[in-house]
């Protein structure tokens, strides 16, 4: 009687069946990721991060600052990682990873950004300046709002979809991959059928093409 062993024999075809349902999460979820927090940092950046009053004669104004004018380092890499997010689908293999990476350091490029806007008062000062008329005129009662802190959240969210890209990216189907076969050859342009003698207008084709239509 022969040795039966009980360890279970590994089934490659399941293996390889589950490895595109992972890629399509990990797809799924880049995508909702990247686009989500791209939206996130665009619409923010557009809000008030600081307000202040500005010294004007014997009275003062209020002042206030967008995201856009304290710093417009998030909403350009907003742009870059979303413009990454869709690219990544476009190149394979290094290329991918290149730009999964390129993805990446946007969000964290503009988290970082947001942060640092979060205590500046360097477009305030300039705004009272102008009104005032006094270069060394400064800002007062400055405050900041918590905009650049939901545009670091939306920033964070770029960045967690280019490091999807870099895990998974290698899984997931270039664009118009589906409309090719693996190692397979593409098919060559048929030859045209014979001309058929009974027929004048296969007569005249072959004519046109420059061939004989008498040869059989």
């Amino acid at each position: 009687m022969g040795y039966v062993s009980a360890v279970p024999v590994p089934q490659p075809r399941a293996a390889r069946a589950a490895a595109p349902t992972g890629g399509r999460r990990s797809l799924a979820a880049a995508l909702l990721l990247g686009a989500l927090g791209a939206t996130v940092v665009l619409l923010s950046a557009g809000q008030i991060w600081a307000e202040g009053t500005a010294a004007v004669g014997g009275g003062s104004v209020p002042v206030e600052a967008d995201g856009g004018t304290v710093t417009g380092v998030p909403t350009a890499l907003a742009i870059v990682g979303l413009a990454a997010l869709f690219a990544v689908f476009a190149v394979r293999r290094t290329g991918r990873a290149l730009v999964a990476a390129v993805l990446a350091l946007s969000g964290a490029g503009a988290a970082l950004a947001a942060v640092l806007g979060a205590t500046d008062r360097t477009a305030l000062d300039a705004e009272a300046a102008r009104i005032s008329g006094d270069t060394a005129a400064a800002v007062a009662g400055l405050t900041h709002t918590a905009w650049p802190y939901v545009t670091a959240a939306g920033a964070v969210l770029i960045l967690l979809a280019g490091l999807f890209a870099l895990r998974f990216g290698k899984n997931w189907p270039a664009m118009g991959g589906r409309y090719e076969r693996a190692g397979a050859p593409r098919a060559g342009r048929r030859a045209p059928a014979p001309a058929d003698p009974d027929r004048p207008e296969d007569l005249w084709k072959a004519l046109d093409r420059g061939e004989d239509p008498t040869r059989g």
